[in-house]
């Protein structure tokens, strides 16, 4: 055998092992023989590991720091022995690499100095390259995966077509999202040509990333759950759809909205091998509206900062409402929270692997 026979032969064999692990299999609705389990933010300020390196950089130079964002990553996984990695990045990454001015300040998270919201502000958005402009991602990722054990898989992830619009609108967070919405009904031309072009630029940045080594990918749509049913189905679903059905074919999509479940069905709809679901609506309620999915989710993140014999007794629930069925994955409604101890989440993790569906 040459030696490209034998690197062939090689990275054959670790895909082999990857297709196998308990999450990719959940992720394809395949028997596991226990849940697997990956938590959202589970690279945070809650490890002391993370805010020992946090004392030395800031967010956005350790996003950037591809040494160091797959550094904190594989410690996470190894810490609490979780199932999935998630590469350290941030969804508004792109944003700033089409010249919205990002910045994050003490008190009060992202602000984009360059918000979007009128035709003139659109047409001075940068186009980018993604595997140029963001590359420093792509190689965190390929560090990563050369950390990671063989058989934890690594996921990818990016902001869906309206989180991302709503942040570049609104210049940063928003409770009542004026703006956005503002845009949508007053002027929809410019509201779609512009999740139209961060449809593009998302599925092309997840593509990257899967061809940088991550095993499946996360779309997060942070924000929707401010819209109504009849507003995600004309303005938001086309882009949403768009997105995800340009994705590298064969490879896992999670589809997470939070703080609407009215919307889950529509979400379906526009697409995704997994639906994540948050803690707004109970887990076997949830799946009856899409059977031929996959499910995530979905223990309050709160719940974590009570006493460990409450998280069983929240977690257990979760798992008996999964009902033994195949395609669940553990995970969270949302991050977890800076204040959450570390040990909590470990018992978390311990509590989802030991669970059997008698």
């Amino acid at each position: 055998m040459s030696a490209n026979e034998k690197t062939l032969s090689q990275r054959d064999a670790s895909k082999d092992v990857l297709a196998r692990a308990p999450f990719m299999r959940a992720c394809q609705r395949q028997p596991v023989e226990f849940t697997p389990i990956w938590l959202m933010r589970q690279a945070g300020r809650y490890m002391p590991e993370y805010r020992e390196v946090r004392e030395r950089v800031g967010f956005l130079d350790l996003c950037k720091n591809s040494e160091l964002a797959a550094e904190v990553t594989v410690t996470a996984v190894n810490v609490l022995n979780v199932d999935a990695a998630i590469i350290f990045a941030d969804i508004l990454l792109p944003l700033e690499s089409m010249g919205a001015g990002l910045e994050y300040v003490k008190g009060d998270g992202p602000v984009l100095r360059n918000p979007v919201r009128t035709l003139e502000d659109f047409r001075r958005l940068r186009k980018i390259d993604v595997a140029e402009d963001l590359g420093y991602v792509m190689r965190s990722i390929q560090l990563a995966r050369a950390g990671l054990k063989p058989n934890i898989p690594l996921i990818g992830f990016a902001g869906a077509p309206f989180t991302m619009a709503s942040y570049l609108i609104e210049g940063g967070s928003s409770r009542h999202f004026e703006r956005t919405k503002q845009m949508m009904y007053k002027t929809p031309e410019l509201f779609s040509s512009l999740l139209g072009l961060l449809a593009q630029v998302t599925t092309e940045y997840l593509n990257a990333q899967i061809e940088a080594g991550a095993q499946a990918v996360q779309l997060f749509d942070s924000w929707v759950g401010c819209l109504g049913q009849e507003d995600y189905r004309r303005h938001v679903l086309p882009h949403v759809h768009s997105t995800i059905s340009g994705i590298t074919p064969g490879v896992p999509v999670i589809h997470f909205g939070t703080g609407n479940p009215s919307l889950l069905p529509l979400m379906h709809q526009a697409g995704g091998t997994v639906i994540g679901v948050d803690w707004r609506i109970e887990l076997d309620q949830a799946w009856q509206l899409f059977p031929d999915s996959a499910v995530q989710g979905n223990l309050d993140p709160i719940v974590l900062m009570s006493e460990p014999s409450i998280i069983k007794e929240r977690a257990q629930e979760i798992l008996r409402k999964a009902g033994g069925r195949t395609g669940h994955i553990f995970n969270l409604g949302h991050g977890i929270l800076p204040q959450t101890p570390v040990d909590n989440v470990r018992r978390l993790v311990e509590i989802v692997h030991e669970y059997r569906n008698n």
